[in-house]
């Protein structure tokens, strides 16, 4: 990559690290057997896969027989709702879940009312937190599952996990949570948390695309999500990505050493970030909960300016980033997100996301606030609306002198 360029579009996808590249490139040329295989090269391949399910087992603390491999975090959301709602319909219809949710979740749950289901999308406040005993409200005799996120992907906010996991359990009701912007970045003790079906990716921790996994706690009695072979114990059926495995592991370990130290620094770096933009530009809107949010997670809404355009100009000038989910880019329609914690639609157009990694640095959030102010000014001076505003400003600030005198 070009030296020059600042990438701070991690919540889209991370640089592959090169500890997981090279862990995975034995598994392409050398030792390329099927772990379903009898002979030796396939029970390396197989031995692999198991060693990675457990290492992953281990940081959430749970069963490496509760870890099953996918392509990554949208088919684990397919997978995790579209399961629990098929194996549990006879006890229930109705599924609860947030407004704010990533469109793997959304669109899966749409799919399911048209089969039949109901779904109740609880709001959230102002910073786009879920407000637990709403939650608890919306809960019904045929409630069978509970899907919340475990942090936003847009604005980083974390929601009270631990709270919607002790309310789902209480009630003897199935809990989901979609970590795949936590996961690797922020501690999660599934057990502790009540979660019943955590899903991660791989891509966005410094893994490779198309893999990732969805934890299913012991017990849950959930159908199979891909028919065809007796892999991952009969439920996902298909010869291992073997490779991806691998590269994920290494991730994994990269990941949960030194976390702590690592997410701190980045959360200093983001709040740096944060306190710029905000003593040095006029009239923007820092999005999500202030200090209940990702480690690398700034979200700002920029008034009297369109996010497309200041996201061009950034890319100008050799700066990466998004107006929300990379899911969703090339939508003319406003971040769901945005207008749930209550934004109007002129002022979400303007959204900017930056997310931060661990090999971003403090000059690099020097060069990028300059480079926003820059355009920001530069795109005002060409709205009518801001010059509209600053007339009314104007006015207003003569009538008040004058009011004085």
């Amino acid at each position: 990559m070009d030296k020059n360029i600042i990438y701070l579009d991690n919540a889209a996808t991370t640089r592959t690290l090169p500890e997981a590249v090279e862990a995975m490139l034995p598994w392409f040329s050398e030792r390329y057997g099927n772990a379903s295989s009898i002979y030796a090269m396939g029970a390396e391949s197989k031995k692999k896969i198991e060693q990675v399910r457990e290492q992953i087992a281990g940081t959430l603390h749970v069963s490496p027989r509760e870890i099953y491999f996918t392509a990554g975090g949208s088919e684990s959301d397919n997978w995790a709702l579209v399961a629990a709602a098929e194996s549990y319909a006879d006890k229930g219809r109705h599924i609860i879940t947030s407004k704010i949710e990533h469109h793997a979740v959304l669109h899966t749950c749409q799919y399911l009312e048209k089969r039949g289901f109901e779904v109740t999308y609880v709001d959230v406040d102002g910073d786009g937190i879920l407000r637990p005993e709403e939650l608890e409200e919306a809960i019904r005799p045929d409630t069978i599952l509970i899907s919340v996120m475990f942090a936003n992907n847009e604005i980083g906010t974390l929601q009270p996990i631990e709270e919607i996991g002790r309310i789902a359990r209480k009630r003897g009701i199935l809990f989901h949570t979609d970590a795949v912007q936590a996961y690797g970045h922020v501690p999660i003790d599934a057990q502790a948390l009540a979660i019943d079906m955590l899903s991660a990716s791989g891509h966005k921790l410094g893994g490779p695309k198309g893999i990732g996994f969805l934890y299913i706690r012991d017990g849950l009695k959930l159908r199979s999500f891909v028919h065809g072979g007796a892999q991952e114990r009969g439920r996902r059926a298909g010869t291992e990505n073997v490779p991806g495995i691998a590269g994920l592991g290494a991730a994994v370990e990269a990941a949960f050493t030194h976390m702590q130290e690592r997410e701190e620094r980045i959360r200093q770096l983001r709040d740096y970030l944060i306190e710029r933009i905000e003593r040095e530009i006029p009239f923007c809107r820092l999005n999500g909960h202030r200090t209940r949010r990702l480690p690398g997670n700034v979200n700002f809404c920029f008034r009297f300016i369109e996010g497309e355009s200041l996201l061009i100009m950034l890319d100008m000038k050799g700066i990466c980033a998004s107006s929300g989910s990379a899911c969703t880019s090339g939508s003319l329609d406003p971040s769901h997100v945005l207008l749930a914690i209550g934004l109007p639609h002129e002022i979400a157009h303007g959204s900017l996301r930056l997310s931060l990694s661990g090999e971003n640095t403090r000059q690099e959030m020097d060069r990028t606030v300059e480079a926003i102010k820059e355009i920001v000014e530069k795109l005002r001076r060409m709205s009518p609306l801001y010059e509209d505003f600053l007339k009314e400003e104007n006015l207003k600030e003569e009538e008040t002198c004058t009011a004085k005198r």
